[in-house]
């Protein structure tokens, strides 16, 4: 590709100077009034006069053929920009009269401020491009078009999707986001009437995205002014115990908001101090015990280096998700371990979940929601069957019976006795595993359907307790959610179906399929760090390990795990 463009930008000089030259040998016998200038020559060849002077053409030429190092993706937008230029007769979009326009020297202002939205002013050569606005020669200008118009569109593109693609990163992100070409790009940003509107306008335009923008700025300052108070290690740190550590306790929670000033005195850990690092560790994620332990004590001597490294991640999620999710849409985010039933813009209801294991990782992706399936079969996936209920039923051929899962063999029930087990493996396994309805089914009394390559559903779980933890990692990567019931009854009531109607139905003990009448978007997300519409500002450990992946993606140290 580089060969071609290079051959282009040869063959056009060439001809251009061939012109030039036909045409000077042919006005030899004209008189000096009739003489023709180069201007003419190169209007004479079918190069459009918006061009300007013949050096500024074969500037642009030069500037633009002449062959980069980068990326694919770098040869393919700069391939692009060439293309657009030409299409132009390489008529300027930053220049004005020989000079910068003031919407360049905006534009590159903004390039220079690209750390508001977690990216890095660097990457689009910013320090480079500024002192390039004082040019006035025609190859000076023509380096500092171009190459304000590749900067341009590598930010507008990062901004539009992402640094990187989440789908090359982490195949367990099922995410495609809607990339935009370098010369539609920089044909919408010349046909704004405000080119930096148009170019903010790639950005996500959600109150989500902002809000973090403004957090990524507030712990900015926090790392100028010298960051956060540490608190020392030390034991166990318990309501009503006197240590000398309460002093820095205290700073760093008033540091962070959750306690206010004077609001406690003293060296004893007690009153306001608990209730505010209660609602520190509610932020974080953690136990709200009230307990200074290992964990809590992680969170609070985490740095603001790391914190703004962490949010510069979660930014880029943001711009990996589409803008829109609809009206009213399920979201579900793993690392919160949390589900909500949203409508227009306001969380209706939420709920904890249980999700994947580190081992049986829930991917990330969006689907629509079909139908609810209640007092459901469970038919026990393949890998389930294989390395957990074989070895069982080898052991004892009615090891399963208790929990209700009859062993079926092309479609119908066969007595698991008369199988020789012990003649089977996890390569050889030609039957199938059904758990009939029931309170013992693993499935619970009603699962939410939205069909997809990972059979991951949301559902009941017989599991009540692991509700109750911090930390809720305990599934093969289903999504079991808390008062199912609930959700159930906040997503049928739109099709006018009613709380003691979903009862009658469970109770019935039949399995019973209800069809969403407008399939519903559900969104599965892994955010490490997002703020509330309340202002709060709440973090997650990555236990997939997504950041670190992320992280080494981007070229950044990691954050803490």
């Amino acid at each position: 590709m580089k060969n071609t463009i290079l051959s282009a930008f040869l063959g056009a000089s060439v001809a251009v100077f061939a012109a030039v030259s036909v045409q000077a040998q042919n006005s030899e016998a004209q008189s000096e009034d009739e003489s023709t200038t180069v201007e003419q020559v190169i209007r004479k060849t079918g190069i459009n006069e918006r061009s300007g002077s013949p050096e500024w053409y074969l500037a642009m030429q030069t500037r633009l053929y002449v062959p980069e190092t980068g990326t694919g993706a770098d040869a393919r937008r700069l391939e692009q920009i060439a293309l657009w230029y030409e299409e132009r007769d390489y008529e300027p979009l930053w220049i004005r009269n020989g000079k910068a326009t003031n919407d360049a020297k905006e534009v590159v202002f903004a390039l220079l401020n690209a750390h508001e939205d977690g990216l890095i002013p660097s990457r689009y050569a910013a320090d480079r491009i500024f002192p390039k606005l004082q040019q006035d020669a025609e190859t000076g200008l023509a380096d500092f078009e171009v190459s304000l118009s590749n900067a341009v569109t590598q930010y507008g593109q990062h901004l539009r999707s992402g640094r990187v693609s989440p789908n090359d990163v982490n195949r367990e992100l099922i995410l495609y986001p809607k990339e935009i070409s370098a010369d539609v790009l920089l044909q919408r940003v010349a046909d704004a009437a405000d080119p930096m509107d148009a170019l903010r306008g790639f950005a996500p335009g959600t109150d989500r995205y902002d809000r973090m923008k403004d957090h990524l700025m507030h712990l900015i300052v926090v790392r100028a002014t010298g960051g956060w108070t540490s608190v020392p290690e030390g034991q166990t740190l318990k309501p009503g115990m006197s240590d000398p550590r309460v002093a820095d306790l205290r700073q760093r929670l008033m540091e962070s908001k959750d306690l206010e000033e004077s609001a406690h005195t003293g060296d004893v850990y007690d009153g306001a101090l608990v209730e505010a690092l209660e609602r520190f560790q509610f932020r974080m994620g953690l136990e709200t015990d009230g307990v200074v332990g290992p964990a809590t004590l992680e969170q609070l001597n985490t740095t603001v280096d790391q914190r703004i490294r962490q949010v510069e991640l979660n930014l880029e999620r943001r711009r990996w998700m589409q803008a829109d999710f609809g009206e009213t849409y399920i979201f579900v985010n793993l690392a919160d371990q949390v589900v909500k039933y949203v409508q227009d813009e306001k969380t209706v209801h939420a709920a904890v979940t249980q999700v994947g294991k580190p081992y049986h990782r829930t991917p990330v992706f969006t689907d629509e929601m079909e139908y609810l399936e209640f007092n459901p079969y469970w038919n026990v996936p393949y890998s389930i069957a294989t390395k957990e209920y074989l070895p069982k039923l080898k052991a004892n051929p009615y090891a399963l019976a208790s929990q209700n899962i009859h062993v079926l063999a092309n479609g119908k029930r066969i007595d698991p006795g008369g199988v020789a087990w012990s003649r089977y493996s996890r390569s050889s396994f030609p039957f199938r595993l059904r758990q009939e309805p029931g309170p013992k089914n693993a499935l619970g009394r009603v699962k939410f359907m939205f069909p997809n390559q990972f059979n991951i559903y949301i559902h009941d779980t017989p599991s009540k307790s692991n509700f109750d933890r911090a930390s809720r990692y305990f599934s093969h990567g289903c999504i079991r959610v808390e008062d199912p019931m609930k959700l159930a009854e906040v997503i049928l009531q739109a099709q006018g179906m009613s709380r003691p109607e979903i009862d009658a139905i469970v109770n019935s003990g039949k399995r019973r399929v209800v069809r969403l009448e407008t399939p519903l978007p559900v969104h599965v997300v892994y955010l490490t760090a997002w703020v509330n519409k309340d202002g709060s500002v709440h973090y997650r450990r990555d236990v997939y390990g997504r950041d670190e992946i992320l992280s080494a993606a981007l070229g950044v140290e990691p954050v803490i795990r």
